[in-house]
């Protein structure tokens, strides 16, 4: 839980700066293990904040900064599906950033790609209480991406069938 306290204070200064720099809100999308444990899904120990660039001005950086350790990812090499605002959970306890969560299913379909231990471990915590018929159709929308990669496509379709069988889904 204190690690939970330590990230949300991270954000709020994120907020702080903001204001200060009179930047105006903007949205900003969480996943990996910072929205797991955000979100309440899982609490597992990670100090980094993973969020989508959503092509953001080089005057936000000072605002970034405040997260102190984090990855920035590229839209077009990350396994999402172009629907996951759709399902993005809003943290309202921030009242000037619109921080947002990804869903429990669009945190595992970004996982699949990797398969490491940590992010087996997580997905073993995350599929309890995940709608697999979700996953299945967010897997979908991830294969149809034309802007994804290929090289990422591929390395997904390679760890998907791993995932499909450990997780029957």
């Amino acid at each position: 839980m204190e690690l939970k306290k330590q990230m949300e204070q991270n954000i709020y200064d994120m907020e702080k700066v903001a204001q200060l720099f009179e930047v105006e809100p903007f949205d900003i999308y969480l996943l990996g293990g910072s929205a797991c444990i955000l979100g309440g899904y899982t609490d597992r120990v990670t100090r980094d904040f993973d969020f989508l660039d959503l092509n953001y001005p080089s005057k936000l950086g000072k605002v970034f900064a405040q997260l102190r350790d984090f990855d920035m990812l590229e839209y077009e090499s990350t396994l999402i599906s172009p629907k996951y605002k759709e399902r993005a959970k809003k943290l309202e306890q921030f009242k000037y950033l619109n921080v947002y969560i990804l869903s429990i299913e669009d945190i595992i379909v970004s996982k699949i790609i990797r398969l490491e231990q940590k992010d087996i471990e997580d997905i073993d915590e995350l599929i309890k209480v995940a709608d697999k018929k979700l996953i299945n159709k967010i897997i979908d929308e991830v294969l149809e991406r034309k802007d994804l990669y290929q090289s990422k496509k591929d390395m997904f379709l390679k760890q998907l069938s791993i995932f499909r069988e450990r997780y029957n889904v």
